[in-house]
């Protein structure tokens, strides 16, 4: 199977951002000023061994650092994403990135699939239906990239998502923040000012020890906070929101908490 593809330099992948970055792509976002938040989701992590076949959970395992939840074993994954409302700060007003030379990896593969389980898919895409036309160059042949540059900026941009994980599970600590969500259901976020998360990571790099908080869940399904309540974990109920970006509606009887 063939994706044939080409920008049309429409902009839209360039509206209203949230770009996942690597530690180093974020530092350098945050350094001029824009805005970084860390979105944290989880899942309960029994101690049992993966199935060679199952790549879903040897990405999400090595993608992830261990936490417990009152008594309950779960894997964080912790992303840092570059927020922008609106038009990016470097998109030019003929729809040119200002910023192209340096731009993070997730803008160089879009609209290819980041993840390696996940199946890039046209319809998902912002692009417009004429970017897809079967007489353009492929894109993406069997499910591979079908250019050898692109294949190895998605290489690279993965195995930073990998090499982070221990800089992302200190950098919580430095600022204080031990929340997540459970996966599938939405995503806990935190804002952090750009100076600030320079600062925090300046801390993680000079080798700054802070202990870890206590971690808990946030969601907004009464039925999940009181799954997790009797298993013991800690659990906060809150509305869908800026601290909270949701999966599904407020449960009916939620309310911050």
């Amino acid at each position: 199977m063939e994706i044939s593809f080409d920008c049309t330099q429409c902009g839209r992948c360039c509206h209203n951002l949230r770009l996942t970055l690597s530690v180093a792509e974020a530092r350098v976002w945050a350094a001029r000023g824009h805005q970084v938040d860390l979105l944290a989701e989880g899942w309960p992590w029994p101690d049992a061994e993966i199935h060679p076949d199952d790549a879903v959970a040897r990405w999400r395992l090595a993608t992830s650092f261990p936490v417990t939840v009152g008594d309950v074993p779960f894997r964080v994954n912790l992303r840092l994403v570059a927020r922008h409302d609106g038009a990016c700060p470097h998109l030019l007003p003929d729809m040119r990135c200002g910023n192209y030379e340096a731009r993070p990896r997730i803008c160089r593969i879009y609209p290819l699939e980041s993840r390696p389980f996940e199946t890039m898919e046209p319809a998902r895409r912002l692009c417009p239906p004429e970017a897809w036309d079967a007489g353009l160059p492929v894109l993406e042949r069997d499910g591979v990239p079908a250019d050898a540059g692109a294949a190895a900026i998605v290489e690279s941009h993965r195995a930073a998502m990998i090499a982070d994980v221990a800089m992302k599970e200190r950098l919580v600590r430095a600022i204080g923040w031990a929340e997540m969500a459970m996966a599938g259901e939405g995503l806990a976020m935190r804002e952090i000012a750009p100076d600030v998360l320079v600062a925090a990571l300046d801390a993680v790099e000079r080798g700054c020890v802070v202990e870890a908080l206590p971690w808990g869940i946030v969601t907004n399904r009464e039925t999940t906070r009181a799954m997790l309540a009797e298993l013991e974990c800690p659990a906060r109920l809150v509305v869908a929101g800026d601290g909270f970006l949701a999966a599904f509606g407020d449960h009916p009887s939620t309310g911050s908490g």
